[in-house]
C-alpha cells in the first residue's frame, strides 16, 4: 500500500470517557487544528484504552465515542485533512501490543513516572488492572502502527513517548534494520490547566472541568468558583498572580497578551478586584466556546454523517495499521503463509 510520505505523520487521540473540556483544548485540540494543514494527522478515539480502568462501565466508553467525535468536529478538526478512527476497530493494534510486550519488563512499566502517578491518583495500590499497567505498550503500538514521528502530548505524558522509543529501538535491533521510526513529543507551551480549585489538573471526574459544550451558565458558575488569592480581600489590596487560577486561564485563552499583562500589573499593585477579573475571564471563555458549542449542536443533528465519517476514517486506518503489522511480523521473522518460498530446516543425521 502506498502511503504519503511528504508530510510528517502525527498520531494523537483521547480516551472516550466523557466529552472533552478546556484542558483538552489548551493541551492538544487547538494544536491539532493548526497542524492538520502541515502534517498527515491521525486521531484515535481511544475506547480500548479507556476500558483499562472503566471495564465496569463499558457503556460509558461506547457512548462517549460519538461525544468525543462531536467535540473534534466542533473545534475544527477537518475529516478531509485528519483521519479520525476508532481504536477498538483496528485489530492490528492489539497484535502489535502483544508483540511489543515481549520487549519490555514489568519492572520498567512500574517505573514509568506517568503510570506511577496515575496508579496513585486512582488508588489502585497493588490491585492494578494488567491492561492499565501495560497501556504504555498499547500506546507504543498506536504510535508505531501509523509510523508517527510527532505526538502532541501534555508534559506529564513525555515518559510515554520515551518508553515508545525504547520499544522501537529494541524492535529495530531485533529486525536488524530501521523498521519503525522514533517519535518526538510535541508539548504545548501552555502546560496542563488546573481545575477551578487550583489543586489538580482539570478533570471530568472531579467536576471542576469546563466542557467544550458548556452553556453560558455553566461557564459562569465554574469561573466564579475559581481560586484566586485568598489574601486579596479588597480590590485595593495587592494580589498574587502566581498560582492564581484565573490568570492561568487568561494566559491560556486570552488572545490579547498586552491586556493580560496589564491586568497582572494592576492586580499586583492593587486596584483590580477578583469579581472584575473573573468577569473578564468569563467574557473571554464565552467568546471562545460559543462558536464551538453552536457547531457541535449543528453536527449532532446529523449523526449519520458522523458515523459515516468514522467508518471511512477507521477503514483507512485499518489498512495502514495492518500494513505496519505485516512489516513488523516479517521483520521479526514470524511465520507467514504468504511467503513465496518457505524452506524447512532439516537437522542433519
Amino acid at each position: 500500500m502506498l502511503v504519503e510520505t511528504s508530510r510528517p505523520i502525527i498520531l494523537t487521540g483521547d480516551r472516550t470517557t466523557g466529552p472533552l473540556h478546556l484542558g483538552h483544548y489548551a493541551g492538544s485540540l487547538r494544536n491539532r487544528v493548526a497542524l492538520q494543514r502541515t502534517h498527515r494527522q491521525f486521531v484515535l478515539l481511544a475506547d480500548a484504552q479507556a476500558l483499562t480502568d472503566n471495564m465496569d462501565d463499558p457503556d460509558k466508553v461506547r457512548r462517549n465515542v460519538l461525544e468525543v467525535a462531536l467535540d473534534y468536529l466542533a473545534v475544527g478538526i477537518d475529516p478531509a485533512e485528519t483521519t479520525i478512527c476508532v481504536q477498538s476497530a483496528l485489530p492490528a493494534l492489539s497484535e502489535l501490543t502483544q508483540l511489543y510486550l515481549n520487549f519490555v519488563t514489568v519492572a520498567r512499566l512500574e517505573r514509568n513516572p506517568t503510570i506511577k502517578d496515575e496508579i496513585q491518583a486512582r488508588g489502585f495500590e497493588r490491585d492494578i488492572p494488567a491492561g492499565f499497567l501495560c497501556y504504555p505498550v498499547a500506546q507504543a503500538a498506536d504510535i508505531t502502527a501509523f509510523k508517527a514521528t510527532v505526538v502532541p502530548v501534555g508534559l506529564d505524558q513525555g515518559p510515554m513517548i520515551e518508553q515508545t522509543n525504547e520499544i522501537v529501538r529494541r524492535v529495530n535491533r531485533q529486525a536488524g534494520r530501521d523498521l519503525l521510526p522514533e517519535a518526538k513529543a510535541l508539548i504545548p507551551a501552555t502546560g496542563r490547566l488546573p481545575g477551578a480549585d487550583g489543586k489538580a489538573k482539570m478533570s471530568k471526574s472531579l467536576g471542576d472541568a469546563i466542557p467544550l459544550s458548556a452553556t453560558p451558565d455553566e461557564i459562569r458558575d465554574l469561573v466564579n468558583r475559581m481560586y484566586t488569592d485568598p489574601n486579596h480581600l479588597r480590590a485595593s489590596d495587592p494580589g498574587a498572580v502566581k498560582g492564581n487560577v484565573v490568570f492561568l486561564y487568561l494566559d491560556a485563552f486570552d488572545p490579547d497578551r498586552d491586556s493580560v499583562e496589564e491586568l497582572k500589573e494592576r492586580y499586583r499593585r492593587g486596584g483590580l478586584g477578583d469579581v472584575a477579573l473573573k468577569r473578564h475571564l468569563e467574557d473571554v471563555l464565552q467568546q471562545l466556546l460559543k462558536p464551538i458549542r453552536e457547531r457541535r449542536a449543528a453536527v449532532a443533528k446529523d449523526l449519520g454523517y458522523v458515523l459515516d465519517m468514522l467508518r471511512s476514517g477507521t477503514s483507512k486506518a485499518r489498512a495502514i495499521t495492518q500494513a505496519t503489522l505485516d512489516e513488523v511480523r516479517d521483520g521479526l521473522g514470524l511465520f507467514s503463509f504468504d511467503r513465496t518460498a518457505c524452506k524447512r530446516s532439516v537437522a542433519p543425521d
